[in-house]
């Protein structure tokens, strides 16, 4: 596929001919954080030198859907019988996602192997995931938080995205990935990118590798945390700090758990789907008041091992996190992922030494 350029001052125009047939989200600043919001037009001032506070999860999975809409309704001829009406509420409009970053996009890839499967197929996220495009910005810089490298990707990771963008000169350089990331960069907009434009493309992503260092081989980590499951005072000991405040799961890629309520007024309601917080006391709370979790060092310990253990023990050795370090970064109490894997990995080689 042909790579294309497109200069800065000509980005607006390409995404106005984007929005044309299709929503599109880019990244804004919302206050003190960046968001992916809907595109208005050329007034408004893209944030695309800095990751996103949060990332664009929600173009995808959002944070609360109405999955259907139910009416209870008497029969009029045998009063005491009441139907219900039910009508599926789904939204899957065509979307491009430009701005996000590699590791944003490669976090669906996560999420399709539970939503999206020939087992299991959730048509609500399925239906958004085929019809969302994402045009995925190359790092150029990486951040101290930043360890993608530590599971397997890199600042230019194709995974999941259909464009991938590189910051060159004063423009970007366009590679399409997909079918649909080829039918995005076919415009008039946009020119075929010279080879010393290709040529410098290489070099940026060479130069974000380089920033991020060696990486760490967290490849004990899936047996090291299932070996630590019972040691009870471990988790403690990690999760001391935690505030159990959930910011770590709302803010991360990866996450896909989620809660359903049915709201209604009258005869009339919604059934609504929302994302949930697996570090929340309520999150396993069971009718009977018994709670399998009851503390957050049991949380934190679901958590961590979610990703680095359960996950990959079921899809193949895949790592439920993609590296983007948002926990770390906006963790009100500095909790860090990382520090914790290893801990793990480092306390599982001295028990199996000591015993």
């Amino acid at each position: 596929m042909t790579s294309k350029y497109i200069p800065a001052d000509r980005l607006t125009a390409w995404l106005d001919e984007l929005a044309a047939s299709n929503r599109v989200l880019v990244p804004v600043r919302d206050n003190a954080a960046v968001a992916f919001q809907p595109y208005t037009g050329g007034d408004q001032e893209l944030v695309l030198d800095t990751q996103a506070t949060t990332p664009p999860k929600g173009s995808v999975f959002p944070a609360s859907e109405p999955l259907m809409t139910f009416e209870y309704r008497k029969d009029e001829e045998n009063p005491g019988k009441v139907d219900v009406a039910v009508q599926p509420t789904m939204e899957a409009a065509p979307t491009v996602v430009f701005g996000c970053r590699p590791c944003d996009a490669r976090g669906f890839t996560i999420f399709d192997r539970v939503y999206n499967t020939d087992g299991m197929r959730d048509h609500y996220y399925a239906a958004r995931r085929k019809n969302t495009s994402f045009v995925s910005l190359v790092c150029k810089e990486t951040a101290s938080s930043c360890f993608c490298h530590w599971v397997g990707e890199g600042p230019a990771d194709t995974r999941g995205s259909d464009v991938l963008a590189t910051p060159v000169g004063q423009g970007y350089v366009l590679e399409p990935i997909t079918e649909q990331g080829k039918a995005l960069v076919e415009s008039k907009t946009l020119d075929n990118a010279t080879q010393e434009q290709l040529d410098a493309t290489a070099q940026v992503k060479q130069d974000a590798r380089d920033s991020l260092g060696d990486a760490v081989d967290v490849s004990e980590a899936q047996e090291a945390l299932l070996r630590l499951f019972d040691d009870m005072e471990f988790w403690q000991d990690v999760s001391a700090k935690c505030i159990s405040c959930g910011a770590c799961t709302y803010l991360c890629p990866t996450c896909y758990c989620f809660n359903i309520t049915d709201e209604s007024c009258g005869n009339q309601g919604f059934r609504i789907r929302s994302w949930d917080n697996c570090m929340s006391y309520l999150f396993t709370l069971e009718g009977s008041g018994h709670n399998p979790r009851p503390t957050k060092a049991h949380r934190l310990k679901n958590r961590v091992g979610h990703k680095f253990s359960y996950y990959p023990g079921l899809h193949e050795g895949l790592i439920a996190c993609c590296g983007c370090g948002r926990c770390i970064k906006s963790c009100p109490v500095s909790v860090d992922i990382r520090e914790i894997v290893l801990r793990a990995m480092e306390t599982a080689t001295a028990e199996t030494k000591a015993s």
